[in-house]
């Protein structure tokens, strides 16, 4: 059978560095740092002491106090950049069958502030087991798409998908083949995630996954430098609207984009550490470039996992060198994690609207925070350093990587008008 075609026809993001995509894009090509010291907690016994919080985000600007008490955080960050996308979109829902809209829905790690205070609680309780009833509701991980779904009433495919840090590109793919075999006109996909809290901080820190700079948070997400020590910590949400072409064309819908090709490969290594040689990597871009049906020198700019820890860096580059040839010394590479943290769940997604921006305003965002150079890495290679580089993109990758060994990847082509 025929594969349908598959755009991006809406977006919305909510992130460290903007709170709507307008802000985000803004703070991208300017090369804004989202971190700061932690506020939401007091962090004197934590080892790390900052990462990318949401800036001036009040629940109540969304929701009543009732709803807002009911939703963890990361469904509010859900829920607000769906929202974003779907009025940017502009589908008219009177003339739409819902059953034909799905939402698939990226999370690593869900409710885990709310799961956090509810032991937290119980513990310090005289043993009798008082929990909130919207304990369980508000902290499991599909909760999100469910209430995006409720909302709006779209009655097609409603799930999430958790593959730690690759869970929104996991989602982006499955919504990406459910609409080109036909099954839905128009999914909402994405991820959010709101893990900056005590359990989520000291677990990482734990694991030795997070950055310690505490003398200078603004420059401690540094992927590709020589004194890179850890991830940073981010929090928020990115929503992508993908519809059929066809669907979006008859209705003179805005196109973003091309969704063209999505791979996803496993490592089958470590929980937590990526192969060395970037196996899984190099096979996972393998796999997307062949989904598209291109070639490896037609590709423009790669926004990379790049989470800015030692090994992680240092493999993914391998993989692309050996996967593009000469051809990776022409690529714009880039990790605009430098600027907004780890998202986690919700990195795939919000990387992914950063790319379909770059294509639109051929310009590709800066990797930040670059002083020292690694002498693992290859010197040939453009990883777009400190400055934002103006040039055509008219292909650009994404890639996300999740602890388990989870590589997933997807191609965007720019739509010529």
């Amino acid at each position: 059978m025929e594969l349908k075609r598959v755009v991006v026809t809406g977006i919305g993001a909510l992130t460290p560095i903007g709170n709507n995509v307008k802000d985000y894009w803004e703070g991208l090509k300017n090369g804004k740092s989202g971190c700061a010291p932690i506020t939401y907690f007091d962090t004197e016994k934590f080892k790390t002491k900052f990462a990318c919080e949401l800036k001036n985000f009040n629940a109540l600007d969304h929701f009543n106090r009732k709803d807002a008490r009911k939703l963890d955080r990361f469904t509010q960050y859900a829920m607000v950049s769906s929202e974003e996308a779907i009025k940017d979109s502009k589908f008219d829902l009177s003339e739409i069958d819902k059953f034909r809209i799905g939402v698939i829905w990226g999370a690593g790690i869900g409710g885990i502030e709310t799961f956090q205070n509810e032991v937290k609680n119980f513990a310090e309780g005289d043993g009798t087991p008082r929990f909130n009833p919207f304990f369980i509701p508000k902290m499991i991980a599909d909760i999100a798409p469910g209430n995006i779904s409720i909302k709006n009433g779209f009655m097609g495919p409603n799930y999430t998908t958790v593959s730690a840090c690759a869970s929104s590109a996991n989602a982006l793919i499955d919504a990406l083949n459910y609409i080109r075999l036909g099954q839905c006109d128009i999914i909402v996909t994405g991820g959010s995630e709101a893990a900056i809290t005590q359990a989520g901080v000291g677990g990482f820190n734990a694991m030795h996954a997070l950055s310690t700079r505490n003398e200078s948070p603004e420059t401690a997400s540094r992927p590709f430098d020589s004194t890179r020590d850890g991830f940073v910590l981010g929090e928020g949400a990115g929503a992508l609207i993908l519809e059929e072409y066809e669907h979006a064309k008859n209705r003179g819908a805005k196109i973003y984009a091309e969704v063209i090709g999505g791979g996803m490969t496993s490592d089958a290594y470590h929980m937590t550490a990526p192969h060395p040689e970037g196996i899984g990597v190099e096979r996972v871009m393998l796999n997307c470039l062949k989904d598209a049906g291109i070639t490896a020198d037609q590709v423009d700019g790669i926004n990379t996992h790049g989470t800015s820890t030692p090994l992680g860096d240092v493999a993914e580059l391998k993989a692309i060198s050996r996967v593009f040839g000469a051809h990776a010394q022409k690529i714009n590479i880039n990790s605009t994690k430098s600027m907004t943290g780890h998202l986690l769940g919700a990195a795939g997604a919000i990387e992914s609207i950063a790319s379909i921006l770059a294509m639109e305003n051929s310009l590709m965002p800066p990797t930040i925070n670059h002083s020292s150079v690694d002498e693992n890495i290859d010197p040939a290679l453009n990883l777009t350093l400190n400055k934002s580089q103006e040039r055509e993109l008219n292909i650009t990758m994404s890639n996300t990587f999740g602890f388990g060994g989870h590589n997933a990847c997807v191609l965007f082509r720019k739509m010529k008008s």
